[in-house]
């Protein structure tokens, strides 16, 4: 009977040492100045299409991107991802909740719209921090004439 609880013992050892394996041992770090000069190589995109992102690193189960938006984008909804929304520059009005209008997949697990119909409205500014749950609909609206950079946290839910 020891033998076998020492062996359970080992297993499970092993398996999470394992475990602890598949997770980056690199700390990331990214300074605001770091961020701005990322949002900054997205520029002519930006210009070009109203906004754009790119993925800065991959983890087991979420990644980050940098975004610049130059214009309100369209609804969205992860069914299967958050999104955590830092704020780095620029104010813009998130909308979140309600349906989504004209929804159309816009890829596996992903479904986009014209806009967001009875959601709620929250004012955004440098330094926020937004938490958006897998399933949610929202939309984030700008000024005309502005630009909007925030880092974002998208998190496998389910």
């Amino acid at each position: 009977m020891t033998r076998i609880i020492a062996s359970g013992v080992v297993l499970a050892a092993a398996a999470l040492a394992s475990l602890a394996s598949a997770q980056s041992a690199t700390v990331d770090h990214l300074t605001q100045g770091q961020l701005m000069e990322k949002a900054q190589e997205l520029e002519q995109k930006a210009a070009e299409g109203g906004s754009a992102s790119a993925k800065l690193a991959e983890y087991p189960n979420h990644f980050t991107m940098i975004a610049l938006r130059k214009k309100s984008g369209s609804a969205e909804v992860h069914e299967k991802y958050a999104d955590f929304f830092f704020v780095v520059k620029g104010k813009a009005t998130l909308v979140t909740g309600g349906t989504v209008v004209d929804p159309q997949s816009s890829g596996p697990g992903e479904i986009g719209g014209s806009s967001v119909s009875g959601g709620t409205r929250t004012q955004l500014a440098e330094g926020d921090i937004v938490h958006i749950p897998a399933n949610v609909p929202h939309q984030l609206l700008l000024p005309e004439h502005s630009e909007f950079v925030y880092f974002v946290i998208k998190v496998q839910e389910k």
